[in-house]
């Protein structure tokens, strides 16, 4: 049972569950808040003539007794018919304006909380990152992107990855590996449809480059390359600024770091499945499909789920490793 719950801010909470259709929620990994839309009709035979909905107002989602969504309402559309479209969407989206922030010797998780504590945003559990940024100088810069350059500098140096989301109004830090679903998807769950794709077009280089602006000239530039990668697909270059501060090991420990991430193929897995709310962008998921050879765990990348009536699907986007 989906239950829709509009909080007008004013001593008003309304159950409209029977009067939404067509509800989604969506999901991604990096970069994006969390949204819902969903449609109701004005003035139907249920509806108390006093309700109203306003931009600002509280949108709580609950599936079955699981907490789903809880944002605020961005934007209403209506027109002659009797259709009213509603986007709302999670706390990220007040990352999504322009500040001149520095940070100095500061975690991912250190970053995320002092914005969160200059812009009085709510958080919930954060997992300590534990790399330590030596200076992050950001002009005119997102808060999001912010985050996100604190978390990819954290993935490079470490390994480990780590995401960023909205957990029902309380903004969340963790390492993927603690959102391991103990459920199969693919063949091994509810999969109805899926495609898959091989690509070196994005984000695939065989040879990387970090460049140290402030050091003599044949110090500026260590590169590492995969001579076997390069013969079979020509050359694919990262050319990357680094901190001037980084000594000789860890300008080494982050180029050895990124050709293992970034020299392979980038394969992509889009899987239609019935629904489960307990999966959303940030996921990690035993997935299996016999046909294309898969059987391991892959990390959610974008998540839409889609409610109409009874039915309950999610089309998936993962990252195979």
């Amino acid at each position: 049972m989906l239950e829709v719950m509009i909080d007008n801010k004013n001593g008003n909470i309304w159950d409209i569950a029977d009067l939404v259709s067509n509800v989604t929620w969506k999901t991604s990994r990096i970069g994006k808040a969390g949204s819902l839309d969903f449609t109701f009709v004005k003035g139907a035979i249920y509806q108390n003539k006093d309700f109203r909905i306003e931009n600002g107002d509280i949108v709580r989602v609950r599936k079955d007794g699981m907490n789903v969504f809880y944002g605020y309402v961005f934007k209403i559309d209506s027109g002659q018919d009797e259709d009213v479209k509603v986007t709302a969407y999670d706390q990220l989206r007040y990352l999504l304006f322009n500040d001149t922030l520095i940070f100095s010797a500061k975690t991912a998780s250190e970053i995320v909380q002092m914005i969160a504590r200059k812009y009085n945003l709510k958080t919930g559990q954060l997992d300590e990152s534990n790399y330590v940024i030596p200076t992050m100088a950001e002009d005119n810069t997102k808060l999001m992107d912010m985050i996100c350059k604190a978390l990819d500098l954290t993935l490079v140096s470490t390994g480990r990855i780590y995401v960023l989301f909205d957990d029902f109004g309380q903004m969340a830090l963790r390492d993927v590996t603690t959102m391991l679903l103990d459920f199969s998807l693919g063949e091994g769950g509810l999969m109805t449809d899926y495609s898959f794709s091989r690509s070196i077009d994005n984000e695939t280089y065989n040879r990387i480059e970090l460049v140290r602006a402030g050091k003599e000239p044949e110090d500026r530039v260590r590169g590492l390359e995969d001579p076997g990668n390069i013969a079979k697909w020509g050359r694919l270059q990262l050319h990357q600024k680094v901190d001037d501060g980084l000594n000789e090991a860890q300008i080494n420990e982050r180029l050895s770091n990124l050709l293992k991430l970034k020299n392979r193929e980038q394969k992509t897995l889009s899987i239609e499945e019935i629904g489960n709310v307990r999966v959303r962008a940030g996921c990690l998921a035993p997935v299996f499909i016999e046909s294309l050879g898969l059987s391991q765990f892959m990390l959610v990348e974008e998540c839409v789920h889609k409610f109409e009536g009874d039915d309950h699907t999610m089309s998936l986007e993962m990252k195979v490793f």
